[in-house]
């Protein structure tokens, strides 16, 4: 038979409160279970030490028969000290899927199209200041050239 450290479901509608219960893997949520180890109110400040309350001799005492606790069951086991939890490492869960990496693909091709568009108009006014430069040094030089003149025929 196939035992769990499970939490079963009670309180009303929207105000629930969870019962710690050792069970048959093979019962109902709610239904039969074989002890009450302890009680879980997730009303409660997370702080509140009512919030999860636990017999932990007999959560050992399950556990060295062979009882499996459930995730959460096993997170305030942790928290306790009954048993240690095996952290987990998922590295993969933070990286975008495959059609989120598209879009940002488009989107960062979009932006930088955007910031060449904004660049080449900006360039091209640059451009034509340097050619009225080239105008005016022209019209200097002949201005320069004729007063060299003058100065080598005195």
């Amino acid at each position: 038979m196939a035992v769990s450290i499970r939490l079963a479901r009670g309180g009303a509608k929207k105000r629930p409160y969870y019962r710690i219960v050792v069970a048959d893997a093979r019962s109902p949520r709610d239904g039969a279970f074989i002890e009450k180890i302890g009680a879980y109110n997730p009303l409660l400040a997370k702080d509140d030490p009512k919030r999860v309350v636990l017999d932990t001799d007999r959560a050992k005492h399950w556990l060295s028969v062979g009882a499996q606790p459930t995730d959460r069951v096993a997170r305030f086991l942790d928290a306790a000290g009954v048993q240690e939890r095996a952290a987990r490492s998922n590295p993969k869960k933070a990286e975008p899927g495959e059609k989120a990496k598209e879009r940002a693909e488009e989107r960062a091709a979009k932006l930088a199209a955007a910031e060449e568009a904004a660049n080449a108009p900006a360039e091209e006014p640059a451009a034509e200041p340097a050619a009225e430069e080239v105008t005016e040094v022209a019209a200097e030089a002949p201005a320069e050239e004729a007063a060299a003149e003058e100065s080598t025929e005195a």
